[in-house]
C-alpha cells in the first residue's frame, strides 16, 4: 500500500465510513434512521484513535474504555470482534498516511424522549486524514465548567453540545482550543484534548 500525504482542502473528500457492516466512500450513502436516540438524544458514545503508517493507536486500550462508557449508560456491550473487523475495513484501503478514526455507539432506534433506545444499537465506524497538530497553539480558559459529579462524568458521551459551543467561544478569541476547569477550580480537559503539564522529569495530568 502507498501512502501519500493529503493536502488540507483534501482532507473532507477522503472520508470513508463503515455503518453497521457496510462500507462507504461517500458520506452521504451512509444513513441512521431519523429515529436513532443518538441522533435524538445524545444516547451513544465514541472513542477517537489516532492512525499512524502502522495502523490504529492502542485500539484495545480504546475498546476498553467504550465499553465502560457503554456501560455507564445502560447500551449494550459492544462487540470489540466487530468494531475490529470494522477498524481493517477503513484503514486497509487508505491512501493517506495519518489519520483520525472514530468509532460511534448508540442504542439505536429510540423513543422521541429520554426513556431508553428500543435498538438494536447503531455502530459506525469513521476514518477521515488529519495533519499532524501544531507545535505551538494559543489557548483560552473555558468561561463554563465540568461537573465532575454529573452523570456523564467520566464518560465518552455523544452529548458534545457543550464542547462545541466551547470551542466557538476559543475561536471567537483567536484560539485554537479551550481549557476546562471543574467545579472545584481544578484543571480538567480541553474540548477535544488531554493536558499534560511538564515539571523537569515529572509529567503530571488531570485523571
Amino acid at each position: 500500500m502507498q501512502l501519500t500525504a493529503s493536502a488540507p482542502q483534501q482532507l473532507t473528500q477522503k472520508l470513508r465510513i463503515w455503518l453497521n457492516g457496510a462500507v462507504y466512500d461517500d458520506p452521504s450513502q451512509a444513513m441512521i434512521p431519523a429515529s436513532d436516540h443518538g441522533l435524538l438524544v445524545g444516547d451513544g458514545v465514541f472513542e477517537t484513535l489516532k492512525v499512524t503508517e502502522r495502523g490504529a493507536f492502542a485500539v484495545r486500550r480504546h475498546l476498553n474504555r467504550l465499553s465502560r462508557s457503554a456501560a455507564a449508560l445502560h447500551l449494550p456491550p459492544p462487540d470489540h470482534l466487530r468494531i475490529r473487523e470494522a477498524i481493517g475495513a477503513v484503514v486497509d484501503g487508505r491512501d493517506f498516511p495519518r489519520g483520525k478514526l472514530r468509532i460511534t455507539y448508540t442504542g439505536g432506534r429510540g423513543p422521541l424522549g429520554s426513556e431508553a433506545a428500543y435498538g438494536p444499537p447503531t455502530l459506525l465506524v469513521a476514518l477521515a486524514p488529519a495533519d499532524p497538530a501544531a507545535p505551538i497553539t494559543s489557548i483560552v480558559t473555558a468561561p463554563w465548567t465540568r461537573n465532575e459529579r454529573g452523570a456523564l462524568a467520566g464518560v465518552k458521551s455523544t452529548s458534545y453540545a457543550e464542547n462545541v459551543r466551547t470551542l466557538g467561544y476559543a475561536a471567537e478569541w483567536q484560539a485554537s482550543e479551550a481549557i476546562f476547569l471543574n467545579t472545584a477550580g481544578h484543571v480538567c480537559e480541553g474540548t477535544g484534548t488531554n493536558i499534560f503539564l511538564v515539571f523537569g522529569d515529572t509529567i503530571v495530568t488531570p485523571p
